[in-house]
């Protein structure tokens, strides 16, 4: 009886765990999404300190829309997302700064943790002409921040 309980063990419960594990390993690290393992998903890259403020950054073909565009100086994490159906990047430059997002496919998002000072700002997609195809804005920094959200498109005509 106890030889015929330990085999059915063996035979049945045993794979159970074994594949129950390799399952959870999977999940922990990341695999299983079928793309080779490299960094192409659309989950949005992780930069910045927690509790940052965050301003959001649509991009679209061929415009960008910030949640605001006024802001006080300090450190902000900017999510930018590709809501078009062309690659995309977001540029920010102005008062000393000029840092960017990798060039995102369409569906994907990044973060950009950027320290702004006081000053102007050109923000504008970096990718082949696309800045004078319409896609760019200017934030400001100083002052007083809005109380709501600001969403404004850019002036370019898209198409």
């Amino acid at each position: 009886m106890a030889t015929t309980l330990m085999t059915f063990v063996r035979r049945n419960v045993g794979p159970g765990l074994a594949a129950g594990a390799l399952a959870g390993i999977l999940v922990a690290c990341g695999g299983g999404n079928g793309d080779g393992g490299g960094s192409s998903s659309s989950a949005p890259e992780q930069s910045g300190k927690p509790g940052t403020p965050q301003v959001d950054v649509k991009l679209v073909d061929f415009k960008m829309e910030l949640s605001e565009r006024t802001l006080k100086a300090g450190a902000y994490t900017f999510v930018v997302t590709n809501d078009g159906h062309h690659d995309h990047a977001m540029e920010i430059e102005g008062s000393g700064t000029e840092q960017k997002t990798r060039t995102l496919a369409p569906g994907e998002s990044a973060h950009l943790a950027v320290s702004l000072k006081d000053g102007k700002y050109e923000v504008y997609c970096p990718v082949d002409g696309h800045k004078d195809l319409g896609m760019k804005t200017e934030l400001t920094v100083g002052g007083t921040a809005p109380t709501g959200s600001d969403t404004n498109p850019t002036d370019g005509n898209g198409y």
